[in-house]
């Protein structure tokens, strides 16, 4: 049952509405972070695989996959080609990027009256493109070139939200959205190296790239190396993708910004609850964002 059938039992159609949009809002920003995630992921992984043996190549896609929550291609586990269309253009996986875009696009489709014409141009036209493209001429032409399209197209779209659209509760949603999934994301990349760092298995030891490789999936090697120079140590890593104040990908910073998200979210409804009925409709709207 969707949150605002429950809504629609306390409060009225205005506060309904209200809790419709921000689940729109909400997921539509969850599905690009998720997108840009995954997009950045492959592209790090495919890199490092110009310059490795097959056995290390094999082992740092498992854990790209791992990191990503997505299970193999059950015919060719070990396949780039088949990893890179699970990951991209299949339709049947609700975590590629295809699907990812799609949820996004319909999620701004339906509140289009709540977002700026330049974000609907901009998310509209990044769907178009993963629409218009397949596995096999992608792979052929640049993979590398796409990948670098939708986390482009993604950090314009972020952009392109923050320059046009009201700072007001709409807005707010999409940046706890954001960075709720940004947050998960960082969590669980730390916890797939680190439950091999710490095992005993020689096997699959971590090497310089690994960790490198770490570092460039949250496009913090360049912000790392400014704080701990070039010498990359595991505690070192963990600090700095956890505790950093002012890296835009640690799990503090995302923490802070959700924080601060809903303390403006719980100031603005408050100022509008005035003589409306007591249940929230931003409450009602939270909860929800639990049930996908």
């Amino acid at each position: 049952m969707r949150f605002g059938r429950l809504c629609r039992l306390k409060l009225s159609d205005k506060y309904c509405m209200l809790s419709r949009v921000a689940d729109n809002l909400y997921w539509m920003s969850r599905y690009l972070e998720r997108a840009e995630h995954t997009a950045r992921l492959l592209s790090v992984a495919l890199n490092q695989m110009l310059d490795e043996d097959p056995q290390r190549a094999v082992l740092r896609l498992e854990r790209m996959l791992h990191a990503l929550r997505t299970s193999p291609p059950p015919d060719a586990p070990a396949d780039p080609y088949a990893i890179f269309h699970l990951l991209t253009f299949d339709q049947q996986n609700a975590g590629s990027i295809a699907s990812a875009i799609g949820a996004a696009r319909e999620n701004a489709r339906q509140v289009r009256e709540q977002i700026s014409t330049e974000m609907w141009e901009q998310i509209n036209r990044l769907y178009l493109r993963v629409r218009h493209a397949n596995t096999e001429d992608t792979w052929q032409a640049d993979p590398a070139e796409f990948l670098h399209f939708i986390k482009e197209r993604s950090h314009l779209f972020q952009g392109v939200t923050d320059a046009t659209m009201s700072h007001d509760e709409g807005w707010l949603f999409i940046q706890v959205g954001r960075f709720i999934e940004r947050a998960g994301a960082t969590a669980t990349l730390l916890d797939t190296y680190f439950q091999i760092h710490l095992a005993d298995e020689t096997a699959q030891t971590l090497d310089f790239v690994d960790w490198l490789g770490l570092l460039k999936s949250c496009t913090a090697f360049e912000a790392y190396c400014k704080v701990y120079t070039a010498d990359l140590k595991p505690e070192a890593i963990t600090e700095f993708l956890l505790l950093n104040a002012t890296l835009p990908r640690s799990v503090r910073f995302a923490a802070e910004q959700i924080e601060r998200g809903l303390h403006a979210l719980a100031r603005l409804l408050a100022i509008g609850q005035a003589g409306a009925p007591s249940a929230s409709p931003g409450g009602c709207a939270l909860r929800s964002t639990t049930r996908r």
